[in-house]
């Protein structure tokens, strides 16, 4: 059989609207031979999922895989292997499918963990609202987990038709976002929904925001019906409340899927030094030209990060978030790396010293 013959094969497959494309199939070929049954996970729920299949949606038991690692648990998005079951679920998920991509946050907890909040995603919508004030810092904190993920960002101004100003929020937004697509809808009057139906269309998509982001309105939009509840945000400050309480996978009319999520209040990074490096790539290629390859960019010479800091060629607000996120993620490693751990531990001492022997000084002889 020929590429475009497999390629033909696949797209006719009553999944590849969910997806289901030749590397989804070489991953399952093995399960498929001991006669267990492809599905696409399309919601998660306390010890089962939903998920659908070529004969449709089913209800399944996630129980045999299970995992005490958060990361390896049942997520929205995820391919798996099913078998009937005959008890009180109808099927069993027996394997999970390697995931291709993974959006993964670190929980609120004080254990260090991760949470998986999308799998198997090519395009990680950003939903901002314009009928507040943009905060580029936060923007930059999910674009580093976007990168992160594998997945490929893309930043939706929403509530085009509150915005006093959008043009100028737009390029805010794009200046904290070097190399992303950055679109401006309305679901109120269809402004730019046709363009991110079709950057988004024959993927799947993830939508994160803060609550009162408008992810669940836009998500409607998409989808060109009512599937998702959406309350008004507080006039005060814009923040909405929670209806979506759980990830759910729906399919694209014209083709696609779009997994919407519950409003995120807390965007802790995972292990997301690479995506922080693609979040700033800016302040990476300016690193390039500094005198020494480790250089921290605080007081080093021959800095051109700060060179641009001081020039005003590189905003100042910008480097600050850099630097923040960098500490926040090196901490985080810390905390799951002993050697690390160690070494920032001889670090804030020996820093501690030197604020001593500083003060000291200041205060002179006694």
């Amino acid at each position: 059989m020929s590429r475009l013959d497999v390629s033909a094969h696949h797209s006719a497959h009553p999944l590849a609207r969910y997806g289901w494309d030749e590397h989804t199939a070489e991953a399952f070929a093995p399960y498929g031979l001991r006669g267990l049954t492809p599905a696409r996970v399309v919601r998660v729920d306390r010890g089962r999922c939903d998920a659908v299949t070529a004969d449709g949606h089913v209800r399944a038991d996630t129980a045999p895989v299970t995992s005490p690692d958060p990361l390896l648990t049942v997520c929205t998005g995820d391919w798996a292997a099913l078998e009937p079951d005959g008890r009180r679920t109808p099927w069993t998920v027996r394997v999970l499918l390697p995931r291709r991509t993974a959006f993964v946050r670190s929980t609120s907890s004080k254990r260090s963990e991760g949470q998986v909040l999308a799998a198997n995603v090519d395009h990680a919508v950003v939903a901002v609202s314009l009928a507040v004030p943009l905060d580029p810092g936060r923007l930059e904190r999910f674009l580093a987990l976007a990168w992160e993920s594998g997945a490929r960002p893309l930043v939706v101004l929403t509530k085009t038709d509150l915005a006093p100003d959008a043009a100028h929020a737009a390029a805010d937004a794009e200046a904290a976002a070097p190399g992303v697509t950055v679109l401006s809808v309305s679901a109120v009057t269809g402004e730019g929904l046709d363009v991110l139906a079709a950057v988004l269309g024959g993927g799947t998509a993830v939508v994160l925001g803060q609550s009162g982001a408008g992810k669940s309105t836009l998500v409607n939009a998409l989808i060109g019906q009512e599937v998702l509840e959406v309350r008004e945000t507080r006039a005060g400050d814009g923040k909405g409340r929670h209806t979506t309480v759980t990830r759910e996978l729906f399919a694209l009319p014209g083709g696609g899927v779009v997994i919407d999520t519950p409003g995120l209040r807390g965007v802790g990074l995972w292990d997301a030094g690479e995506g922080v490096g693609r979040a700033f790539a800016d302040i990476e290629e300016l690193a390039r030209a500094c005198r020494f390859h480790d250089c921290a960019h605080t007081t080093e010479p021959g800095c051109a990060v700060l060179a641009a800091a001081e020039d005003g060629t590189l905003p100042p607000r910008r480097l600050d978030s850099y630097r923040k996120l960098l500490r926040e993620n090196r901490y985080l490693e810390a905390r799951t790396d002993a050697r690390l751990r160690a070494e920032l531990r001889r670090d804030w001492k020996r820093k501690q010293a030197l604020g001593r022997h500083a003060a000291e000084r200041k205060r002179g002889p006694r």
